[in-house]
């Protein structure tokens, strides 16, 4: 698959927005993805405030106050942000 596949009008953010332990992106197609925030460091170091602001653009999901953004793509294939770590569970 092409970049080209995932930069689609039914591709395209709708809505956008995080919790503790996801972000989550409806696309215009009606499907609703989610990634753990753990792939994506600068939304897990995030305060809950910062994460809600949020600008939908053509392919992806851009962060202003962070100065950061994740594609549709990244999500959709599972691409974790360079030096993710996964928490480790309360014993």
């Amino acid at each position: 698959m092409s970049s080209s596949d995932f930069e689609t009008e039914e591709t395209r953010p709708v809505a956008a927005w995080c919790d503790d332990e996801y972000v989550y992106a409806t696309l215009a197609d009606g499907r609703r993805i989610r990634a753990p925030i753990w792939w994506y460091p600068f939304l897990e170091k995030a305060s809950p405030e910062d994460r809600a602001v949020v600008e939908l653009q053509f392919s992806g999901i851009w962060w202003p106050v962070m100065d950061e953004g994740i594609s549709v793509k990244a999500m959709l294939l599972g691409w974790k942000a360079p030096g993710a770590k996964k928490p480790r569970k309360a014993a």
